[in-house]
């Protein structure tokens, strides 16, 4: 795996890894995302799922977890749990039983306000710009390693 251009195998430190980089930010975020989480009692997965309802309600299983790169598996005891919480409800598809749908309750929804009071602005210390630059950028090289994997 090459870290840099042009550096030696034998060099290299694990702050020269692009993954490492990318792996110790995602820890980051969660430690920013922390308070807001705790306060609302989700995870940082729970979370983004509720994300992706607020984007769009009423979705399958194997459409949601396409969104959130997750499999069927880890997925399901997570939307169980968000469905104790009384924020989802999980029901068959009327036109096909196989697929299940997510929907979020009012619950679901008003968690919206408090979710979002998350403030990237000042914990990132980016410009609007560059924040959007770097977003695209990321989701550039996500889906260029994804789209390594399939080739192979």
């Amino acid at each position: 795996m090459k870290a840099k251009a042009g550096s030696k195998s034998s060099n290299l430190k694990l702050a020269d890894f692009l993954c490492f980089a990318v792996y110790s930010t995602n820890l980051a975020f969660g430690k920013v995302y922390r308070p807001v989480l705790e306060e609302l009692g989700l995870t940082y997965t729970q979370y983004v799922t509720i994300v992706a309802l607020w984007e769009e309600d009423d979705q399958t299983v194997s459409g949601l977890g396409e969104k959130l790169f997750l499999e069927s598996n880890t997925l399901t005891p997570i939307l169980k749990k968000l469905e104790v919480m009384g924020y989802v409800e999980r029901a068959r598809d009327a036109s096909d039983e196989r697929q299940v749908r997510i929907k979020l309750t009012r619950s679901g929804r008003q968690l919206r306000e408090r979710a979002l009071s998350v403030n990237l602005d000042d914990a990132c210390g980016l410009t609007a710009r560059d924040f959007s630059r770097l977003q695209k950028e990321i989701v550039t090289l996500r889906d260029n390693l994804l789209r390594s994997t399939r080739d192979e």
